[in-house]
């Protein structure tokens, strides 16, 4: 079954939210697994490992079963999960909803030389990419599309 949920990642007595969000992160990463960083000024295109300037205020990890989102804020990072399984443990995510259904279907990624991103985006070329529609089963709304790794 689906799972749509969310988290907040705070500071802990050791561990800023950055550190907090990387485990987060590691927890949930399975090969191959790519990230998509974004600043106010900058994107990162899609990259298979984590860049020096992480973390970034907003981003996603995204993987053949889950994506991960998270936004910075106040010192802390919000963070939803996209899963087409049901998270490790329970209470580490608020569920969102209770019947997803998903749906997946193809992605397309414009040329390297196209010039709709002006600082550039770059992606692995080998990349096989494709969207996953999560619907509420009850109102038969798609309330997000995350990204996927098509096997």
């Amino acid at each position: 079954m689906s799972f749509v949920g969310y988290k907040h990642v705070l500071p802990s007595k050791n561990e800023t939210s950055s550190e907090e969000l990387r485990k987060l992160l590691q927890d949930y990463y399975q090969q191959p697994s790519y990230y998509f960083l974004r600043w106010t000024h900058q994107v990162s295109g899609i990259l298979a490992d984590l860049t020096s300037d992480f973390p970034s205020p907003e981003g996603q990890m995204f993987n053949s079963e889950l994506e991960l989102r998270w936004k910075q804020n106040n010192g802390a990072y919000q963070v939803l999960l996209l899963s087409q399984t049901q998270p490790k443990t329970e209470l580490e995510f608020t569920p969102i909803g209770k019947n997803w259904k998903t749906c997946d279907r193809n992605a397309y990624l414009y040329g390297l030389d196209e010039t709709k991103f002006p600082k550039g985006f770059i992606y692995p070329e080998k990349l096989s990419l494709g969207q996953r529609y999560f619907q509420d089963t009850e109102t038969s709304t798609i309330h997000f599309v995350a990204l996927t790794i098509k096997t």
